[in-house]
């Protein structure tokens, strides 16, 4: 299993972060969000790989009003 795990850099809002872990992770353990520098917002998200598409589709619809971004 752990070969089919894949890991996506973004950068948000730091006050945002919790919110965040709370959507991705609550949406049936989408993704694991770990912070990587808080102070600047960094995020490392950790997924299956079989749900990739789901994600981009779900961090797609966030960045409009949450303003995740790919770093």
């Amino acid at each position: 299993m752990l070969q089919n795990l894949e890991q996506l850099s973004a950068r948000i809002a730091p006050e945002r972060i919790a919110f965040v872990k709370f959507i991705l992770e609550g949406y049936d353990d989408l993704v694991i969000l770990s912070t990587a520098d808080q102070a600047s917002g960094d995020i490392v998200l950790r997924f299956h790989s079989a749900r990739r598409d789901e994600l981009l589709a779900v961090l797609d619809y966030l960045h409009a009003d949450y303003g995740i971004q790919d770093i």
